[in-house]
């Protein structure tokens, strides 16, 4: 079963934003869970909204073979978070499994309107979902939960981090691009591509069907990796 962590609003003007974070938290906790991939999902942008930089969270996905405990999870993150709070901040974390329907709702409802903290807290209490703000407004809950709701459905946001896709730049081969840990490489009308070379500077899969699909669009004789929420 896997395990989700939603965090935001974690950082400020001046700080590394929320996806470094994430990134953080998931090599410390490669040391004893497998991590199956680090998200970003985009939020409401809109200027009612208080945000540092785009208004995106961060998931985190983790695979164990076991379930372990979740609140000590959700405590070493959240030392994690504590020790690398920014002034200014107001951040959020979520640790979840089983995810109900109206948390993904919420999610959505966040990127198209405005939510609340309380809505936040009331669906995680009805839940029993580990959520606490961890500093500032605590406006970070609204973030945090709904990047697990929307990691979760498997159809939203792109990955940060999957397998080795980071290590790879300049040109390369569909194959290698596959080896690295994308699921599939497809053009927008979900045509396959199966052959050519990938501009593999920064690639960012779309979370697709719960995979890593990478989205592309033939550019100067080569693949062009497109970023889609």
């Amino acid at each position: 079963m896997d395990i989700y962590i939603g965090i935001d609003d974690t950082d400020n003007k001046e700080s590394r934003g929320t996806g470094h974070l994430a990134r953080s938290i998931a090599e410390r906790l490669s040391t004893q869970y497998p991590v199956s991939g680090i998200l970003r999902h985009q939020l409401l942008f809109d200027p009612r909204v208080p945000y540092t930089a785009k208004n995106s969270c961060a998931a985190i996905v983790l695979s164990p073979e076991t379930l372990p405990d979740l609140q000590s999870i959700f405590n070493q993150i959240e030392a994690i978070m504590l020790e690398n709070f920014q002034p200014g901040s107001d951040p959020g974390l979520c640790v979840a499994t089983e995810i109900p329907t109206a948390v993904t709702e919420f999610g959505r409802k966040a990127q198209s309107d405005l939510v609340h903290q309380s809505e936040a807290r009331n669906l995680a209490e009805e839940y029993q979902i580990l959520l606490r703000g961890l500093g500032g407004t605590q406006d970070g809950v609204i973030g945090a939960l709904s990047a697990v709701g929307l990691a979760y459905s498997g159809q939203d946001g792109r990955y940060i981090e999957i397998g080795a896709i980071r290590a790879l730049s300049g040109l390369q081969s569909v194959e290698r691009v596959l080896q690295a840990g994308v699921h599939s490489i497809r053009t927008l009308d979900d045509a396959p591509v199966l052959e050519g070379m990938i501009l593999a500077d920064k690639m960012r899969p779309a979370r697709r069907f719960s995979q890593p699909i990478l989205y592309v669009q033939q550019e100067d004789g080569f693949w062009q990796p497109l970023k889609l929420d």
